[in-house]
Order: C-alpha cells, then structure tokens, then sequence
C-alpha cells in the first residue's frame, strides 16, 4: 500500500465511522480567492453530484491529489489554497532562536511604526516559511513549510478544525485567529499552537485548539489527538496563554467540569465569591448553595455558577462566560421565576473582558439566564437576541425585560 492509500485509509477510517453516529448539520460558505475560484466551483459541482451523503472517498483522494501536488510555493493557490497572509510566519528550529527573532520583530515595528510587518517578517533569517492556507472549496486548514527557494519541505492538514463536522469534506467556514511558538515538552525546539474559529449557526463561534510538537529528527511536526481533545473539551481553547498554561505547565480546567462535590473543586483551586454566594429553595430540587466562583489558569480568571446541595454534591454546573476570555466582574447573580412557571430561575449579570478583532483588549457586560427545568436548569437562547445587554444595564434592567418577554411581571416571586 503506498503512503497515499495509507493515508486516505487513515481519514476515512476516522471520518466515515463517525458519519454513522453523529448526525450534524452546520452550513458553511466557502471562502474563494481568485486563484482557486475556477477549481473550487468545478470541485463544489462535484460535491453536490454525489449529494450530502455522497461518496467521501472519491471526494477526499481528489482533496488530497491537490495537497499532494503542492511541492513549491507557487503550487499552493494552482491548487485551490488560500494563504492566510497575515499568519505566515519565518520558524526557527529551536526555540530560543525563534523567541530572539520573534523579539527583534518587535523591535524593528516599535521603531518604525509605519513599516509593512509582512515585509518585515519576510526580511528575518530563518531556515523555513510557515504557510498557513486553506482549501477554497472544503475550508479545510492545510500549513505548508517552505525553505529559502520556495521549496515545500513539510505539509499538514491533521488539525482538530477539519473535524469540525465529522463524516463531511466541506467545513463550516473558519478563520485562523492566533499563532503561537512556544517549547510546550521541555526539548527546547519549536511547537506550534494554532486557534481557529468556525462558525456554528447564526452568529455565532466556536474556538479550536490545536498544538503541534516538532520531532526531534528534524522537521516533522505531529500531534496528540488526546491533547487537543482536552484542549476543546474543556474550554481551554480561548487564547494561546491558556493551551500554554496547560499543555507546558500542566494547568487544567478538567476539574471544573468534572468535580462532583463543592470540596473537590475547593481541593482544585477553585475561588468561591463569596459576597454572591447564598441558598435558595429550588422547588422540587430542594435548598441549594448558588456558589460563583473562578479558577485562575494563565493570566485569566474562568468563570462558573454551581448549584449544590445540602450533602455537597453538585447539581448543577452554569457556565455564564461562554466565550469569553476573563471575568472582569461579576454584578450580581438573582434567582426568581423569569418565564412565569413558578419555578425559580436564574440570572447571571457580569462584566467579561476579550481579545476583539483588532486583537486589543475589550470589555464588555453581558448576560445569561438559566431556567429551572425537571432535572435542572436550561440556559436560555432566545432573549438576548432581542435584548442583547449594554454597559448602563442593571440587573434589575435585565430581569424586567426578561420577564416582558415571557409577557408578564411582578415585583416579587
């Protein structure tokens, strides 16, 4: 079996078995240049010929005909990819020499401020070019390095981002957002962490991790499939800080997940706010500790609500954050009944600060409402796309016009 068959098996292994027991159906719009559009609608005609459940296989050997015959640089947009530009970096061997160059970067920038910082990253000296590129017809994230003549010298496509919707050649669209270079196991060469962000539905995102170790042979980059899960399960897929934290120093947000007593997640680090701690009764689920919390991991505070009961087992884990890098400040945490069936809710007002698009810190107030159901609480998805929350709002802005939608409102339980 040649590598090529070796590696088609490999894919289809992991994708078509999937396709039997997930069932997804997210739709992207695909990102054409005009390099690759001639190819992406002739491949996209394709696609639809053999339908959603088509045939995987023919569809992926003609994908990887085309990463194959990437040999050159210039061979990357004849075969349908688009550079991601404002990502292509010179990479370093080892990483002190990756983390001197990164350095005078900065320094050439901060002294001419004007300066084109593609230009001036293409003029560092550096063994490899790493390309960053995507697929124009099935956004799939391909990273091609290229020596000083052009020449590719490694190629991958094996990131976590291309199994977004598994069981599928096309992906939802996505965007390459952080890069990193950091010596994440201690051998003092160059690893690589890439964060994405695919769209999900509607307006909203979702972050992938990703990290790649560099062999110690040479140029050859692999991944821990066991890594990059813990990366995206557990929401430490945020900023490259975070994956670092983990990844490099061994700091994990698991436990908040994971925990199933309030001692264990004390045990764990865990930091109780303590001003916004209480019990209520919940109905049928009986008196609860509301217990907000944070965790420390890198330079971010993870923010999380448990409800746990009288015994000091969690019931209920609320993960109000949401996208969001770092808890700013929490305003305030009330529980009355929002949607009128007698039960009490929750909400959850708090100041939130992030990387925006022009990658500079924000902060912003936003929040979330739980609704107690049966077996425990239902986070809302509805109100705020009508009431979406400014800075002035208070929380008693916010459960007023909660309650309006529901269509009634009192001043007491």
């Amino acid at each position: 079996m040649s590598s090529a068959d070796r590696r088609t098996a490999r894919f289809l292994a992991g994708i078509c078995g999937a396709a039997l027991i997930v069932q997804c159906t997210l739709f992207g719009v695909s990102q054409i240049s005009a390099a690759g559009t001639v190819m992406a609608a002739e491949n996209a005609e394709k696609e639809n010929s053999y339908g959603e459940n088509g045939n995987i296989r023919t569809l992926y050997e003609e994908y990887n005909a085309r990463f194959a015959a990437v040999e050159h640089r210039d061979d990357i947009a004849k075969n349908g990819f688009e550079t991601v530009d404002v990502h292509i970096f010179p990479v370093q061997y080892e990483i002190g020499r990756q983390k001197e160059m990164e350095t005078e970067l900065v320094r050439q920038m901060k002294a001419d401020p004007d300066a084109d910082v593609k230009e001036l990253k293409m003029n560092l000296e550096a063994p490899v070019l790493m390309i960053p590129a995507y697929d124009t017809t099935y956004n799939r994230l391909a990273l091609f390095f290229a020596d000083e003549d052009g020449w590719i010298v490694y190629k991958t496509d094996r990131f976590e981002t291309n199994s977004c919707v598994l069981g599928q050649m096309r992906q939802p669209e996505q965007e390459l957002v952080s890069v990193a270079f950091q010596d994440l196991n201690g051998d003092t060469l160059t690893d690589i962490i890439l964060i994405t962000s695919c769209e999900i539905g509607g307006d909203q995102k979702y972050r992938i991790g990703d990290v790649l170790f560099q062999d110690t042979e040479g140029l050859i980059f692999y991944r821990d499939y066991r890594i990059s899960d813990k990366i995206n399960r557990f929401g430490m897929n945020q900023n490259t800080d975070s994956i670092t934290a983990f990844v490099r120093d061994g700091y994990s947000t698991e436990f908040l997940y994971t925990a199933v007593t309030l001692q264990e997640l004390l045990r764990h680090g865990f930091q109780i706010i303590t001003e916004q701690c209480y019990s209520r009764t919940f109905g049928k689920l009986g008196k609860l500790q509301v217990v907000p919390g944070t965790y420390h991991i890198a330079d971010y505070d993870v923010f999380m609500v448990y409800l746990v009961n009288e015994q000091d087992y969690i019931l209920s884990a609320l993960q109000p954050m949401g996208d969001y890098d770092n808890l700013y400040a929490l305003k305030g945490i009330n529980c009355r009944d929002i949607d009128g069936d007698g039960l009490k809710d929750i909400v959850v007002l708090a100041k939130y600060s992030y990387e925006d698009e022009e990658h500079q810190l924000a902060v912003k107030s936003d929040y979330s409402i739980y609704y107690q159901r049966t077996g425990g609480f239902s986070a809302d998805t509805e109100i705020k796309k009508r009431y979406p929350c400014s800075e002035e709002d208070t929380m008693q802005v916010v459960v007023e016009r909660a309650r309006a939608y529901w269509g009634w409102k009192t001043e007491d339980d």
